[in-house]
């Protein structure tokens, strides 16, 4: 059974694919109207497809290289038009989407978009270069977590209650000082 969240996927994939193969750029008012028309004029499941689309064209200067680097011997090139743009829009909801599903969701939606538009080898290909970027995604970010640990902090800011002691000190140095009343 389809998902109406694998729908709106779909349809971001063949904006891409659309994308990747034709030279001419398609005009904003007419890949909206394609979406629309796709996705039934449901326009949350359409702003959900063109949030994919336009996260995945805003960051595959950034996708692109990690692809190749992760899919060894292959060049974006060498790879067909489906798996590219299958790659690239699991990348971005892997890497780059701040509220993407979580990564089992994210390789399993691209694999079946695999399976269903490319090759019979593609399903495979996609989950081993995805596996590969998710894994090397949390090996990252679990130094991140555990560098900001050490420090206290959480994605680089202090954690509540966690000040560090430099901040301490210069706080306590600018209270004014107690005054007592003299002695007997």
């Amino acid at each position: 059974m389809l998902t109406r969240r694998f729908r709106a996927r779909e349809v971001a994939l063949q904006l891409l694919f659309q994308k990747d193969q034709n030279p001419n750029p398609v005009p904003r008012n007419v890949i909206e109207k394609f979406a629309d028309d796709r996705l039934n004029h449901d326009p949350e499941l359409a702003a959900y497809c063109l949030g994919l689309y336009d996260g995945t064209l805003r960051h595959q200067a950034e996708i692109d290289p990690k692809l190749v680097a992760t899919a060894e011997n292959w060049r974006l090139t060498r790879m067909t038009p489906v798996d590219r743009n299958v790659l690239r829009l699991g990348a971005y909801e892997l890497l780059f989407d701040p509220l993407g599903p979580p990564i089992e969701v994210a390789i399993n939606e691209a694999i079946e978009l695999a399976q269903r538009y490319g090759s019979k080898d593609s399903g495979g290909f996609v989950n081993g270069i995805l596996d590969k970027l998710a894994r090397a995604r949390n090996a990252e970010r679990g130094t991140d977590q555990a560098r900001n640990a050490e420090r206290g902090t959480r994605n680089g800011e202090p954690e509540p209650g966690n000040v560090e002691p430099e901040a301490r000190s210069e706080e306590v140095a600018s209270d004014p000082a107690p005054t007592t009343p003299p002695g007997p």
